[in-house]
């Protein structure tokens, strides 16, 4: 089975721009592929725009809108990108 990576920055309110051009497409393509949906929180860190008492909210926030839209945490592993150590250790 083909897999697919891929995330949204937690740096302010989703809009639905953001639904249509890629949660849209998580939900379409979790039933073809080995699916992993992230929430970018380190990349969020690194716009200096984002308010890191307000980032814990943004990214719940962000996890609960996957889920509503119809991404099925059963098919695809949803999961915040500072939990993985290994992205950290890339960049080093």
């Amino acid at each position: 089975m083909k897999r697919f990576v891929s995330g949204i920055k937690p740096t302010g309110e989703l809009t639905l721009g953001n639904y249509i051009g890629a949660i849209k497409n998580f939900i379409k393509m979790q039933n073809d592929y080995e699916s992993y949906i992230f929430v970018a929180d380190l990349h969020a860190l690194t716009t200096g725009s984002v308010d890191p008492k307000e980032l814990k909210k943004q990214r719940e926030s962000i996890v609960a809108l996957y889920v509503s839209c119809g991404l099925d945490y059963t098919k695809s592993a949803i999961f915040y990108q500072s939990q993985i150590f290994e992205h950290s250790v890339m960049q080093w």
